[in-house]
């Protein structure tokens, strides 16, 4: 994996060229590869914080994360996202690790709650997350809720 350059900001400090790239990525992963039609620009990205990865100055991994009250009781992270081509690297583990450092760093110590692909319920549980409730449907895809405790 080459080494990844982080960048944990509010959606105020994102430049034009880095909201390009990540609300990019979010659509080619999320709508297109995953052949889902949902509205991804959901409101909720001017209260997040945006977790930007970047190898060789282009974005490789993303994720958007929340204090305590806004998308759940908890503080979350949700849209984890890596590009194709990082994939298989080990780049998506350097996200979650670098998301979970984030917010704690930000917010403080607490637990974490996720709203996580039901497919990628083993990958959250490598982070620390567990199961918490019955798989529902989001959009079509199976999903599950996870807590990481504080």
């Amino acid at each position: 994996m080459s080494e990844i350059t982080w960048r944990f900001v509010p959606f105020d400090a994102l430049t034009s060229r880095e909201l390009y790239e990540v609300l990019q990525l979010r659509s080619a992963v999320f709508v297109v590869e995953q052949a889902c039609v949902f509205q991804d620009m959901d409101g909720a990205d001017v209260q997040a914080m945006h977790l930007l990865g970047t190898v060789s100055g282009q974005l490789a991994a993303y994720a958007r994360c929340f204090a305590a009250g806004v998308k759940f009781a908890e503080a979350s992270i949700g849209r984890v996202v890596t590009q194709g081509s990082q994939r298989g690297s080990g780049a998506g583990h350097a996200l979650m690790r670098q998301a979970i450092t984030s917010v704690t760093q930000h917010w403080g110590p607490q637990p974490i709650r996720i709203g996580a692909q039901a497919r990628l319920e083993q990958f959250y549980r490598q982070h620390g997350f567990v199961k918490t409730g019955a798989p529902y449907s989001e959009d079509g895809i199976p999903h599950i809720e996870m807590l990481r405790p504080a």
